[in-house]
């Protein structure tokens, strides 16, 4: 098969050959010709019997995996591409066990392989929302009937423990009606938290329609601000968040059926991941798998950075 793999079949035939899945990523990469990723220097020489370059500017050697996601790991490119289509392409996501049953690497190299695709698909850029914009938020986190009593103890000890949202973690986001999302992770849905974070991605001219919290009292000063009284309806007329409350719920589909428990620590990358795969939602397989390729690159994420045992690069 010579052509670009279009189902997860012919991506695993295709990419099976290290040599095409290593031309993938070069050609990705590298549209104009290869050039240093040290200097970008153009003037480089490749030695095939180990697949990597020479850089006759700086001297210094580089591979297709220098300066991406992929840096420094023994994975072979054929596994990884085969993740990054599997991730890309489930709807509620693809966790650690199975990955490392389906590629044949163990769940922690599993676990560390997909928190670096997530950082790539982070890596995309989005224009300013506009037309008809509808904002909410949504609270992350287990119901305290379905914890261990210890946990409970433990989370009763540090004042995480509580009715409604209280303990719980705080996710913002934006969707423009049959458009993109965006979402973040915020340390509390305050009035300057959720208006900067409107600002930051909803042009003036945008039609804004949230629910009756208080966070989103000021927007009326920015766009023309509809209101929907969930104690009373859900919609009314054009009125409503439903878009919103629909990328809510795949959010929490994948958050609960696949990943089951994830630490507020992390769920910034899961929320990123389920946005890439909202916002490709109208494309192929292939098309999705394509983007995420595309933004692997300036990427890092080390085993430490991802345990929190130092601070990831800003």
């Amino acid at each position: 098969m010579n052509r670009e793999p279009r189902t997860l079949i012919e991506a695993i035939t295709f990419f099976s050959d290290e040599v095409k899945a290593f031309e993938k990523i070069r050609d990705s990469r590298w549209k104009n010709g290869v050039s240093c990723p040290h200097c970008n220097s153009d003037k480089v020489r490749f030695v095939s019997s180990r697949f990597i370059w020479q850089c006759n500017g700086c001297r210094k050697q580089f591979s297709a995996k220098t300066g991406t996601i992929f840096e420094d790991s023994p994975i072979k490119l054929s596994k990884w591409l085969i993740a990054m289509w599997l991730i890309a392409n489930a709807k509620n996501g693809i966790s650690s066990y199975e990955l490392h049953r389906s590629i044949g690497v163990t769940q922690k190299t599993a676990w560390f392989m997909l928190h670096r695709i997530r950082l790539a698909l982070q890596n995309g850029t989005i224009e300013m929302l506009t037309g008809q914009v509808e904002a909410d938020e949504t609270y992350i986190g287990g119901r305290s009937e379905f914890m261990h009593q210890k946990v409970r103890e433990a989370r009763r000890a540090e004042g995480r423990m509580g009715k409604g949202g209280h303990g719980k973690t705080v996710v913002a986001g934006i969707v423009e009606r049959d458009g993109n999302v965006v979402a973040k992770v915020v340390e509390k849905p305050s009035r300057v938290a959720l208006l900067t974070f409107l600002i930051d991605n909803v042009h003036g001219n945008a039609k804004l329609f949230t629910d009756q919290a208080r966070g989103y009292e000021y927007a009326k000063f920015y766009w023309e601000h509809q209101v929907v009284n969930h104690a009373i309806e859900y919609v009314r007329g054009n009125v409503h968040t439903n878009s919103m409350e629909n990328f809510w719920s795949l959010l929490k589909r994948g958050l609960k059926g696949t990943y089951v428990s994830v630490e507020p620590f992390h769920l910034s990358s899961y929320v990123a991941e389920q946005v890439f795969r909202f916002n490709t939602r109208k494309d192929n397989d292939s098309g999705r798998f394509n983007q995420a390729i595309t933004q692997v690159t300036g990427a890092r994420l080390t085993y430490a950075q991802l345990t929190g045992k130092v601070l990831a690069a800003q």
